[in-house]
């Protein structure tokens, strides 16, 4: 019965035996739909409920979940539709116009918001199904669970398949254990404003938070005053961050004006963030714990992470990204040679997870 999900846009909130229900209803929709174990469905969607509820309900089918930005422009959408093999997109009715040269192709759209247009399913089709009829399937730990695609940091943005067993191990390594890394617990409520296309929030914020039963208040998107308010109204204790939403917590006078003394940690990551910032952001939220990570879509995500973050927590150096997660080795390789570095030198990251 404890809260599991929080919709911040309407206040619902749904415990963790609801969301279990949801997530086989939607489960046996998709498989009603003709959807089978290894095939792909695409989430085109800013934050919302209904992305859990359909990443999970996939999971259970042992489908595919491939996620896609929604701001991204219809042939960007379809490429990587078409790449990944989407057999169902669910989106937002404000996206299904960008879908226009996919629904010709045999795909099946549903929208989470609004009336059906032409072409066009409800999400209720899914989330009202017969949970009894959700089939029962074998999955193994190396089947794929996820396909997001990444950052495109060094070229075009490319697929990248996600296990059950990869995914889960990432988990483990960052909230499980006697000291974890990661330390939520079940009286946290974990904000979630950081978008869950992304692997970052969609590992280390939204699935570590139902691995230790915390609460996650979902936001659709980042504007800083709905980001107080609703910090001050759920008493959210972890928030995970990017650059970007630290720059303007630290320079906007606003912050001042709300109760954030229930925040105790803020954890950022996706690009490196400097000491001043860091600095000034310590002085916003006195009372949290701050540190960074460091990570990849590839890895799923996290490699290392801070101290700061343990139930026993070390010590930790401003800038820093952390020590490297457990069961996961790191070397610096000499681009040239493909000798291991010492410490303190520039080189190539190479990485070894579970």
């Amino acid at each position: 019965e404890r809260p599991c999900l929080i919709d911040g846009a309407t206040d619902k909130t749904y415990n963790f035996a609801e969301v279990e229900l949801i997530s086989r209803k939607v489960a046996a929709g998709l498989a009603k739909l003709g959807l089978q174990k290894g095939q792909v469905v695409m989430l085109l969607l800013q934050n919302c409920i209904e992305f859990a509820f359909v990443f999970m309900g996939a999971s259970i089918l042992g489908a595919v979940v491939t996620t896609a930005n929604p701001f991204y422009k219809p042939h960007e959408i379809a490429k990587q539709a078409k790449a990944a093999g989407a057999r169902i997109i669910v989106t937002q009715a404000a996206y299904v116009d960008k879908l226009a040269d996919l629904q010709s192709d045999d795909m099946i759209v549903i929208a989470i918001d609004g009336a059906p247009k032409e072409g066009c399913q409800h999400i209720s089709i899914l989330t009202e199904a017969d949970e009894t009829q959700c089939p029962s399937v074998e999955i193994h730990p190396d089947d794929v669970v996820a396909l997001p695609y990444s950052s495109g940091t060094t070229g075009l943005p490319k697929g990248v398949m996600l296990t059950h067993k990869s995914l889960v191990s990432s988990v483990a390594q960052q909230v499980d254990g006697e000291n974890p890394n990661l330390y939520f617990h079940s009286e946290d409520v974990i904000l979630c404003v950081l978008p869950l296309f992304h692997i970052y929030s969609l590992n280390s914020v939204l699935l570590c938070a139902l691995r230790a039963g915390a609460a996650t208040l979902i936001m659709q998107k980042f504007n800083l005053t709905t980001l107080l308010e609703l910090i001050q109204r759920y008493k959210v204790t972890v928030a995970p961050i990017v650059p970007p939403i630290v720059l303007e917590i630290s320079k906007n006078p606003i912050v001042s004006q709300y109760d954030v003394s229930s925040v105790r940690i803020i954890m950022s990551g996706a690009a490196p963030l400097g000491k001043e910032l860091e600095d000034a952001l310590r002085e916003r939220f006195p009372k949290a714990i701050f540190g960074q990570g460091y990570g990849m879509t590839e890895a799923g995500p996290v490699l290392a992470m801070n101290l700061a973050f343990a139930k026993e927590p070390f010590p930790v150096k401003s800038g820093s990204c952390g020590t490297v997660v457990r069961n996961a080795l790191i070397k610096i390789l000499d681009t040239e040679t493909g000798e291991s570095l010492p410490h303190n030198q520039a080189g190539e990251i190479c990485i070894r997870g579970p």
